[in-house]
């Protein structure tokens, strides 16, 4: 099957309007296997896009699957790889050819969704003055 400019446009608008819908009407409310089916359709998407900085994004897509997929998801870290998708998301808003603001608001809604998740904390002395190893 043949597909145009005109469906894929068609595809991704209506990809765009179902994802935003979930968020909007809340994302909580959404089935783990409706959820898993969004996710399966922006993988599928993606795996054809290469935009700079976007490489995080179907890995932490297939990490949210996985959680989704199993018998006890662990609620903190679903709400962690939300909200890192949504910064992701935001990131490459601005590069995007086409659908940027509709990826902007995707990118708001999977952080205002989520939580951030401090690994380690931020040390501002060592980033403002970085110890690297010079090249030999």
């Amino acid at each position: 099957m043949v597909v145009t400019a005109y469906q894929e446009f068609d595809i991704m608008a209506v990809r765009f309007a179902a994802t935003l819908n979930a968020f909007n009407r809340g994302i909580e409310d959404v089935k783990p296997a409706n959820a898993v089916s969004m996710i399966e359709d922006w993988e599928a998407v993606l795996s054809d896009i290469d935009i700079p900085g976007a490489k995080g994004i179907p890995r932490d897509l297939a990490s949210l699957r996985r959680q989704l997929d199993s018998k006890e998801p662990d609620g903190e870290r679903i709400a962690a790889i939300a909200h890192r998708l949504g910064e992701a998301t935001t990131r490459i808003a601005a590069r995007a050819d086409k659908n940027g603001d509709k990826l902007a608001d995707l990118g708001m809604a999977l952080s205002e969704s989520g939580t951030p998740q401090h690994d380690e904390e931020h040390d501002a002395a060592a980033a403002a003055a970085p110890r690297r190893r010079k090249a030999a």
